[in-house]
This record gives structure tokens, C-alpha cells and sequence, in this order.
């Protein structure tokens, strides 16, 4: 077991088995919010994360909202220990945590979480 794995794991965040699963950050550099993630974000989670409803007291349909209502969910440099990540890799251990929540949209796709990655480990731009 890697080190990542056994911390998460004391955390109660991600089993052992779903660390294994969690698609890897994209490649690609200079990954920003307005032109990489809003779009993938208004598609999939505005609608109950946005100006009209902030379920779990999260908004993501701005940089500045995301970052602010995002502080216990998004960890800036951590994308694999951010929640947000493993909601939408729907690897948390919790179903109701896996987003968007079954029969309320499609899951990401593994190139999106990773996008998703890139962004959080590039400092959220």
C-alpha cells in the first residue's frame, strides 16, 4: 500500500480498491477554469451546484464561488485528495457523495476528471 493510499484510507475517504481506479490527471498545461472546467462544470453540475441551488453549500458556476464554497472540497496542489474529485469519479465511499448522483445526469468521463485533476493540481486558475 502506498503512502497516498494508507492516508486516505485513515481518513475514511477513499477505500484502497476505488485509489486504484481514480483516472489520472490530464497532461495538459495551463488548464484554467473559464476556458476548461466551467464548461464541463455548467453541463454537469450547475444546475444543482450554481446561482439557483448550492446543495452541500457548494457553488461552481464561477472561479471566485468555486473557490470560496469549495474550500473543504477542493485542495488546491491535492486533486486526488480533494473531495470534489472523488465525488466525480464516483469513488467515494458514500453513494450519496458520488456525483451527479445516479439517474441525475451522466457520469464524467475519465478525461473530464482528469481535466478536473489538472486544474487542482496546476493552483485552480
Amino acid at each position: 500500500m502506498n503512502w497516498f493510499a494508507a492516508v486516505l484510507l485513515a481518513g475514511g475517504i477513499l477505500p484502497l480498491a476505488a485509489a486504484d481506479k481514480m483516472p489520472p490527471a490530464s497532461a495538459k498545461q495551463g488548464v484554467t477554469f473559464d476556458k476548461d472546467i466551467k464548461p464541463i462544470f455548467e453541463a454537469s453540475c450547475v444546475k444543482c451546484h450554481g446561482p439557483e441551488k448550492q446543495k452541500g453549500k457548494l457553488r461552481l458556476d464561477t472561479l471566485d464561488f468555486a473557490r470560496k464554497t469549495g474550500q473543504k472540497h477542493i485542495l488546491p496542489g491535492k486533486s486526488a485528495e480533494s473531495r470534489l474529485v472523488i465525488s466525480v469519479a464516483r469513488l467515494a465511499q458514500n453513494e450519496d457523495e458520488n456525483m451527479p448522483p445516479a439517474g441525475k445526469g451522466e457520469p464524467l468521463t475519465a478525461e473530464q476528471v482528469g481535466l478536473i485533476r489538472a486544474w487542482i493540481d496546476q493552483g485552480t486558475k
